[in-house]
Formats: C-alpha cells, sequence, structure tokens
C-alpha cells in the first residue's frame, strides 16, 4: 500500500459557509496572488482513487459498497493506460447524496492526475490526460489569474450544485496541496440526518444517448 495515498482535506475559503466543526479554513486567500487558477464545480459525490492496479475511496482501505461496482468495472477498462505510480483523482457519482443528479455523461468525473513523483499535474496536463483516458472532467467555472472579486461572484446555483473547487493552474506537490487547493461549499449541505451509504441506495441519472439510426 506504500504507492497508494489518501486524497488530502480541501481547506475552505474564508468566505465558506458550509463549514462544520472538523473542518479547515484556510485564513486569507493571498496564497492565490498573482497566480493562474481554475475555478470548477464541487460535484456532490464519492472522492475516489484510480491507480493501474487497484481503486479506493478517500479512505485507502475503504470496504464494499455496492455504489462503487460501477467505478470499478469502468477503471477495468481504462486501468492499463494509467502509467505506473500514477493516480487519477476525482467523483464517483453513482449513488445519489444530497444532490440529485439526472444528466451525467458519466458515473465519474475527474479533477486531478498525480504522477508518480507525486506531483499534481497542470490543469491543462490534466486535460490531456483526461482526455487520453476518456474521463470527464468536472465543469470548469472559471480560468484566469486569481481575482478574489471575480471568484466571491461566481454563479452557484445551490439548489444543485454542492460548491466549487480553487486550485492553481501549474503543478503542485503534495505537500503544498493546503496552500495550493481550497473549496466554497454551500450552506446546510447535507440535508439529511442518515449518511448515504447506510441508506437505499439511489442512482443518478445519466444522459439518454439518441439513437439516430
Amino acid at each position: 500500500m506504500s504507492n497508494y495515498k489518501k486524497y488530502p482535506r480541501t481547506p475552505h475559503l474564508p468566505w465558506s459557509p458550509g463549514v462544520s466543526s472538523d473542518d479547515v479554513r484556510i485564513l486569507d486567500a493571498t496564497i492565490f496572488q498573482g497566480r493562474e487558477v481554475v475555478v470548477t464545480e464541487k460535484m456532490d459525490g464519492e472522492n475516489t482513487t484510480l491507480y493501474r492496479d487497484h481503486v479506493h475511496a478517500r479512505s485507502l482501505d475503504s470496504r464494499h459498497h455496492p455504489s462503487r461496482d460501477w467505478v470499478k468495472q469502468w477503471h477495468a477498462s481504462i486501468a492499463y493506460s494509467i502509467p505506473q505510480d500514477w493516480r487519477v483523482c476525482g467523483e464517483n457519482l453513482y449513488a445519489q447524496h444530497s444532490v440529485a443528479y439526472s444528466q451525467l455523461a458519466s458515473y465519474f468525473y475527474g479533477f486531478s492526475v498525480w504522477n508518480d513523483e507525486n506531483t499534481c499535474l497542470s490543469w491543462a496536463d490534466t486535460e490531456e490526460w483526461f482526455e487520453l483516458l476518456g474521463v470527464h472532467s468536472v465543469p470548469v467555472l472559471y480560468r484566469g489569474i486569481w481575482d478574489e472579486a471575480v471568484i466571491r461572484a461566481v454563479k452557484v446555483e445551490t439548489g444543485a450544485v454542492e460548491g466549487y473547487v480553487v486550485r492553481l493552474a501549474d503543478a503542485f506537490s503534495y505537500e503544498d496541496f493546503k496552500c495550493s487547493v481550497a473549496k466554497w461549499v454551500r450552506p446546510n449541505h447535507v440535508q439529511t440526518d442518515q449518511h448515504w451509504m447506510f441508506a437505499e441506495l439511489v442512482a443518478n441519472g445519466l444522459l439518454e444517448v439518441k439513437d439516430e439510426n
């Protein structure tokens, strides 16, 4: 398990309203000052990491759950294209959590790729790898030089979107994650008292592919 890495906890932006008692918040956003950033939709799924030879949720020893069957089967179809000791991180969106999706292009949306030196690839390189692997990217809401006023004004339909994530467009190391990525989460994000893993499994919906014949 030495080559497997737990995805780091993403700190909240100072103005994120969805902070719980055990969350981490950055004190200010000057860590992004003068840097190019990418703002992506924070999708409401299960954080999942794919390697050439393994799949796990945030916990390295994540046990079996029916909601993980689809992503494991799909992973088997692309695993050979993932370089040894690299990993692809994203959201497993098979199970409905607090946000219900009805028109997903896939049950897996990627948000980062890490190489064998434990470096998160630049966003440009990440997009290239997603295209090569056939991975759908989480939606991009903004890309450009950091401007706090612009980021604060990013439009989020809180009834249908969990929030957004800001990351550096450049590559960064695993150790620098805490000063390279931050998130905004809607208030009162979790709408139920029961954790989704212990509730009845409800699958999100996929886009219908029209038969043109």
